[in-house]
């Protein structure tokens, strides 16, 4: 038996269940393995409060919600090495894959990570995975040093594997994933089969939280919420997607010049069954007292339709007191897709919205998305009674001015209930920030990549100034219009 120390490095200062904490905790619990988890998410001198910064550019409803935290004075390095000299793991592990891409923060748990446990004494084996690993794991103990193994694409069975060869270094470099360190060299193993029957990995453990990170605003008000997947993959090919790097890892290359999805998506995309997705929100409910399901699926209907009509017959039959909230392309729903997410108990979807130049996304960015289905569709959800959230970017590569008015504007004609505007972030291993590289938006590595927080574009067409000043205003100009553009810009010394 192994003792397995796990960090949450996340500096949201908001409750965020990190997906693939509660999966890697049920494998290894289940293989009589000891695991705990230090979450830095509420220490005063690591996080950021996310909650207040989106709240105050009306990218969020106000409510009190930190009547319901408690932020620690506590030094966050101090108290980690408490833990870990209380502990006294094996390991310590701190960053991996799973659905939960959508930029709170999984890309830059491996950074994040390592800066606090490289100022912690311990004897612990240092493992870590994640999005950055699975992209350039050759480049991986350059970056992160003092690391004694990395793992390339989906961990947990490799991690399990880990803790139970414990004693036997031999076995360990022999196992698929595992990118291990000879002499100065990086060996990166042959991929591990992808996990393609995500019921075989045991019912997610989120006792492993404190019951503080389960409060989330939402909508106004402060509800106990997770994040949680039914599946894993998307279909879809676009250029500045880390789930490019994770096809690509699995040798899923191939996708069509028309769509931009993959030629054989069936093999890549995974789902649980609908009858264990119904075991674990009724746990969640029940024992947690959840109410709000945070679906972080990459495309929630590109979901085997089997799986999620079997999963609405058992609400239909066993009501639960949840409702979801899912992501996926609005553009290609139809009014049977709306009748199946109400079934679901979908209170709202979350759509990418991206840019609104119809030509920008199918030529720069390989999303092949109709702006008139986009509007349609979006009427739709709203007509059913199901809250629609857009999602934008700005700072794209070859993106101007112009280009963010444009795509304002079209917030403005389809008025989502909610509107969120992100910095574009380059993540390595994608087109989209190789192409940034080359023609000079970004570095080759940027360390500080947070769509929600900052921006780190170098651009000469559109400065961290004026980007930072549409992140301010964009739902205030959605919501109001243009009127007051020149006036709000001279204030903010945008133009003299």
């Amino acid at each position: 038996m192994a003792k397995i120390l796990l960090i949450n490095p996340n500096k949201w200062g908001r409750g965020i269940t990190s997906i693939w904490i509660p999966a890697h905790t049920a494998l290894l619990r289940s293989r009589g393995h000891q695991v705990q988890l230090f979450d830095c998410t509420f220490f005063k001198n690591w996080t950021v409060d996310e909650t207040a910064f989106n709240t105050s550019n009306e990218q969020y409803k106000k409510t009190d919600y930190h009547q319901f935290i408690n932020y620690s004075d506590e030094d966050v390095t101090k108290s980690l090495q408490k833990r870990v000299d209380t502990f006294q793991p094996d390991i310590i592990f701190w960053s991996a894959l799973s659905s939960h891409i959508h930029g709170e923060g999984e890309y830059v748990n491996v950074q994040y990570g390592y800066e606090l446990v490289s100022q912690v004494n311990t004897k612990a084996l240092l493992i870590t995975a994640g999005l950055q690993i699975t992209a350039r794991p050759e480049e991986g103990f350059a970056r992160f040093p003092k690391t004694n193994y990395f793992i390339a694409g989906e961990s947990e069975f490799v991690l399990a594997d880990i803790a139970d060869a414990l004693n036997s270094p031999e076995k360990i470099i022999g196992l698929k994933g595992v990118v291990w360190k000879k002499g100065e060299k990086a060996v990166v193993n042959p991929p591990q089969p992808i996990i393609s029957n995500l019921d075989s990995i045991p019912q997610y453990d989120y006792s492993v939280f404190d019951s503080s990170v389960f409060w989330r605003p939402y909508n106004g008000e402060v509800v106990k919420a997770v994040d949680y997947e039914l599946s894993r993959g998307c279909i879809y090919t676009c250029s500045y997607c880390v789930e490019t790097v994770i096809q690509r890892y699995y040798g899923f290359d191939q996708s069509s010049s028309k769509s931009g999805a993959l030629t054989e998506p069936k093999k890549y995309l995974r789902a649980k069954s609908g009858k264990r997705v119904y075991e674990e929100l009724k746990m969640l409910n029940s024992e947690l007292g959840i109410t709000l399901v945070r679906c972080q699926d990459t495309n929630f209907l590109t979901i085997n339709r089997a799986t999620l009509k079997e999963l609405a017959d058992l609400l239909d039959a066993e009501p639960l007191n949840i409702k979801l909230y899912v992501e996926t392309r609005v553009d290609r729903i139809s009014p049977s897709d709306v009748e199946l997410l109400k079934r679901l108990r979908v209170d709202g979807v979350g759509t990418g919205i991206e840019l609104s130049s119809e030509a920008f996304r199918t030529d720069f960015l390989n999303r092949f998305a109709s702006t008139d289905k986009l509007e349609e569709n979006v009427a739709l959800l709203k007509k059913a009674g199901i809250k629609c959230t857009a999602y934008n970017i700005i700072g794209l590569p070859k993106e101007n001015e112009e280009m963010i008015l444009d795509t304002i504007r079209l917030n403005r004609r389809i008025q989502p209930d909610n509107i969120t505007v992100a910095f574009y972030s380059p993540y390595i291993g994608t087109q989209q920030a190789e192409r940034g590289v080359s023609e000079k938006y970004f570095d080759d590595y940027e360390y500080h990549v947070d769509g929600q927080l900052r921006t780190v574009s170098h651009s000469s067409l559109l400065d961290a100034k004026t980007l930072n000043f549409y992140k301010k205003y964009f739902n205030r100009f959605v919501r109001q219009g243009l009127d007051d553009l020149a006036a709000l810009k001279k204030q903010e010394g945008l133009v003299s």
